[in-house]
């Protein structure tokens, strides 16, 4: 009997116990909030707050994916009132937005921002979203945030302490979306294909030119984006967005992309290469924007404009969620329907924007500290002046999509890539024998300079033959009639910028593994022209023609070889081929 009261008082503590839970909320103040809007939280600090969040309302949920280079989870955050947290549910009947902070933690205005917003959110202090869910990652890059100082951010006024730029690695991750180094890139990924999101953010703090407004966006360029979904972003979503704030006192003009001069001739848009955030979720058809508040306005004031941003944005969501929808989905069939694909895009000088853009005048002074010429702001000479807005642009290369493309089972590195997002392949099932398109690379240029830990090609060049190669069992084709084709094709087609070959992943092609000693291969040579007329008229008319080549013997030889049988097939021949029937 003492042991049944036992328990029945045990039950009523334990609820009497949950009632407090829910009567007295965990806390949810922010540090920006305790610190009258001058300074930051700790990675800690925001980790701990959405947890309490988490723990306080049933419309927010705190999960984490993978890892990061810091050795620590890559956390992320969902608001849906309707407390239902199943992705592949949601993507059905509401817009998805992925809100992404801390990519470089220095720039903490929207780690700040998104706290208030889902807070106020979760609390009822906003409009409840009824076609919208949010997600967030609280602080993208966990390394940085963790290594925390008062003065790298050199240009920036305020917070008082914030992360570095680079990660636990040093990498900027906003440069490794398509090579992925990093743990941090790799759960970023699994996250996207996990959310499918409809519209990404990316909330950011500028560096460059001093001019009068708070708030600067960088939408993902509209003509790369293409077709339905581009039209949408560039007449409707990016003209609501600024009107609406505009209406809120919040000013916004394209992100000025304009260094050590005054921004009164005009700039050109900023091109997002897939390398970039929202480059990288245009090659899934979700509709991007970064937004960089400006680095020299007060910290509080920033925070504040990247909230209404934020929420200006997500309230064009609410009203336009189904045209998103189905103008992504438009755009995804149109692609799988071309027959060819546009890329390396440049700005099309045939059309422009203008923009009534407020600056403040600037004269070219002497340094005091260099005694030559430098540039200085007035900010007591306002000027709002019309100014050409470069935001069109042309693609340079287009390319025949074939079927499929054929990846030997030995380059897992592409493998495991195209895998992690979400690219569906299959294995041969035998050895078979497949007519193909070669490339052969037949000129690049490589940077002199490490890059984000490499030194990576560029202005890559291709030539292509057809020809019968045998392929073993386990061998992969992709095949490109998938939602993910554009990945597919700016990742393995060798000529597009952010390809996989120009970030390295096939240098080993590019270097001879077998050679030839002269004093051998002089003999093998002269039996070699003496039984192929052809090869020894062509070898004559060079050494006529060019005198560099006519008195270097060694170059003579090497010349030779190449077009023997001795040259090794696989020097510069990419070896990722393409089925075209």
């Amino acid at each position: 009997m003492k042991f049944i009261i036992y328990c029945l008082l045990s039950v009523l503590c334990a609820c009497h116990s949950s009632e407090e839970k829910i009567l007295q909320p965990l806390n949810v103040s922010t540090h920006f909030e305790v610190s009258n809007g001058t300074e930051t939280g700790t990675y800690y600090d925001v980790i701990k707050f959405y947890s309490n969040l988490a723990a306080t309302y049933p419309s927010i949920a705190m999960d984490s994916i993978g890892n990061t280079d810091a050795g620590k989870p890559l956390h992320f955050i969902t608001y849906n009132p309707d407390a239902e947290f199943n992705f592949e549910q949601l993507a059905k009947h509401k817009a998805i937005v992925l809100i992404n902070n801390g990519i470089h933690p220095g720039e903490s205005d929207g780690i700040d921002a998104t706290m208030l917003l889902f807070r106020d959110l979760a609390q009822g202090k906003l409009e409840t979203l009824k076609n919208t869910v949010l997600v967030t990652i609280p602080i993208y890059n966990v390394g940085g945030s963790l290594n925390r100082n008062t003065a790298t951010r050199t240009n920036q006024n305020g917070p008082k302490e914030y992360g570095f730029r680079g990660n636990a690695r040093n990498y900027d991750l906003n440069r490794d979306f398509i090579k992925s180094d990093t743990k941090n890139a790799r759960a970023f990924a699994a996250l996207f294909h996990k959310v499918q999101p409809d519209i990404f953010v990316d909330n950011h703090v500028s560096n460059g030119a001093d001019y009068q407004y708070t708030l600067t966006h960088l939408f993902t360029q509209h003509n790369k984006l293409g077709g339905e979904l581009g039209a949408y972003l560039h007449e409707k979503m990016m003209p609501d967005l600024e009107l609406n704030l505009a209406n809120k006192n919040w000013d916004i003009t394209p992100y000025v992309n304009v260094f050590n001069t005054v921004p009164d001739n005009g700039f050109s848009q900023f091109l997002d290469a897939p390398r970039y955030s929202t480059g990288y979720t245009t090659l899934f058809n979700t509709l991007g924007i970064m937004v960089e508040t400006h680095m020299l306005k007060p910290y509080k004031q920033r925070v504040k404009g990247t909230y209404e941003l934020m929420k200006t944005l997500i309230g064009i969501t609410e009203t336009d969620y189904a045209l998103i929808k189905e103008v992504r989905n438009n755009n995804i069939k149109q692609f799988k329907r071309d027959t060819t694909y546009k890329f390396n895009w440049v700005v099309d000088t045939t059309k422009h924007s203008v923009l009534n853009f407020k600056g403040y005048e600037g004269e070219i002074i002497t340094s005091e500290v260099t005694n030559l010429k430098r540039l200085k702001y007035d900010r007591d000479k306002p000027f709002t002046k019309a100014i050409i807005y470069n935001n069109y642009f042309k693609a340079t290369q287009k390319v025949t999509i074939p079927e499929y493309y054929v990846i030997p089972q030995g380059w897992h590195n592409v493998l495991s890539l195209l895998q992690l997002n979400n690219i569906k392949t299959e294995p041969l099932a035998k050895d078979s024998i497949i007519e193909v398109e070669r490339y052969k690379i037949e000129d690049f240029k490589t940077r002199r300079q490490p890059y984000e830990g490499h030194y990576s090609h560029y202005d890559t060049t291709v030539v292509t033959d057809t020809l019968e190669i045998a392929f073993r069992a386990g061998d992969i084709l992709v095949n490109t009639n998938q939602d993910g084709l554009r990945y597919v094709l700016e990742t393995l087609e060798p000529s597009a910028i952010d390809s996989f070959f120009n970030w390295n992943f096939f240098d080993t092609i590019l270097q001879q593994k077998e050679g030839f000693s002269p004093y051998v291969w002089e003999d093998k040579a002269l039996a070699l022209l003496e039984t192929n007329p052809e090869l020894k008229t062509a070898f004559e008319k060079r050494k006529t023609e060019n005198k560099a080549f006519r008195e270097n013997w060694y170059s003579q030889l090497d010349w030779l070889h190449k077009r023997s049988v001795n040259y090794e097939k696989a020097h510069l021949h990419y070896p990722i081929y393409r089925i075209t029937e």
